[in-house]
């Protein structure tokens, strides 16, 4: 059977103010009126009925996803105690549907991504799901780029994968991290490259089977915790987990070193939604390129970004280059430019006890 696996555990930072501690970017409506949780859950129903998403998500969103979505049942969520990313995210995943159905497909997906259009999705996913069923295979999907990114991962293909499916897929010959500009262009024209969209599928044994070739300990940890899967130990037994195992991604922790990683080639509209200078991408766009979401006023203003989302109004005049975020209780202003350099302040705000309840 297969199963929808959204990883929602981020922190969403690089949408601060909009984005805190107690609502992360998972939870805003940034890219319809629907949650970004529901979003991507609503995009693959068609594949994968809704009883079989698995959230896995930190403790403290636990009650806030019970309470904000009422398609989910509290035994869909699975918390972690604290971040150790992708990598035991996924095993963690991987051991629970183990348990009640031996033969599952994982379809891991981000609770964060814009996708267009969904019927093409649904057609990939469908298609690597056979692919994962009648091999023992990784599967990334990675998306034809659009520009010369520097903010995502690539993916370098390799040989022809040959199956009977309508989509190409490779084997992937290496990956990328974020490359500098000019290597960015090398990538871009080359079409060699894909970006990595974080978007994966395969059965839990192999991925299982993976982490056990490559991290070892990993795994060790895992089958311990899997044993106490469905008793009253099992809470504890996770809170051991997470104590003891490394903070990587599955990225680095796996499928660097795996042979039997494959990509399907999606020729798809796809934004990560990293940060606030991902907004005009997707959002309507004034003829000075502003993007304006709320009540506000711009006059002589250009390439700027404006979200009010309390009450009154922003007015802007003579402006240029910038992001002006302004919630209940934190107005941010920031040149796009240096927007990202947002977790300093976060940082700064933690360090002071007064100022922690604007994280």
């Amino acid at each position: 059977m297969i199963y929808g696996i959204v990883l929602a555990g981020g922190k969403g930072e690089r949408f601060w103010p909009l984005s805190r501690s107690e609502r992360p970017k998972q939870f805003l409506k940034l890219t319809s009126d629907k949650m970004m949780l529901v979003e991507t859950m609503d995009r693959v129903l068609p594949i994968i009925p809704r009883e079989n998403f698995r959230i896995v998500t930190s403790r403290s969103m636990e009650t806030f996803i019970l309470n904000n979505v009422d398609v989910l049942q509290k035994s869909q969520i699975i918390s972690e105690p604290v971040g150790r990313n992708t990598c035991v995210a996924i095993g963690l995943a991987a051991v629970h549907l183990r348990h009640n159905d031996p033969d599952a497909v994982m379809v891991v997906l981000s609770a964060d991504h814009l996708i267009r259009p969904e019927e093409k999705l649904q057609q990939i996913i469908k298609e690597g799901c056979t692919i994962a069923q009648e091999n023992d295979c990784l599967i990334t999907i990675g998306i034809v780029p659009t520009r010369a990114e520097t903010g995502y991962g690539y993916i370098k293909l390799g040989d022809p994968f040959e199956h009977n499916g309508n989509y190409k897929t490779h084997h992937v010959a290496a990956f990328a991290e974020k490359p500098k500009a000019a290597v960015a262009y090398e990538y871009y024209y080359s079409q060699e490259y894909l970006w990595n969209s974080g978007m994966f599928i395969w059965s839990s044994n192999s991925i299982l089977k993976a982490i056990a070739e490559f991290q070892p300990e990993l795994a060790e940890q895992l089958e311990e915790y899997a044993a106490h899967i469905g008793t009253d130990n099992e809470i504890a037994a996770r809170e051991e987990l997470f104590k003891k195992a490394a903070s990587i991604s599955i990225d680095f922790a796996v499928l660097e070193y795996a042979k039997n990683v494959l990509t399907i080639k999606a020729d798809i509209i796809w934004d990560d939604i990293g940060g606030w200078n991902a907004l005009p991408r997707y959002k309507k766009v004034s003829k000075e390129n502003n993007v304006v979401i709320g009540e506000s006023i711009l006059l002589d203003s250009y390439e700027t970004t404006v979200y009010n989302e309390a009450d009154g109004i922003i007015a802007c005049l003579g402006v240029s280059d910038l992001v002006i975020v302004r919630t209940d209780n934190i107005t941010f202003v920031a040149h796009k430019t240096e927007v990202d350099r947002v977790k300093e302040i976060l940082a700064e705000l933690g360090k002071d006890d007064s100022t922690t309840k604007y994280l």
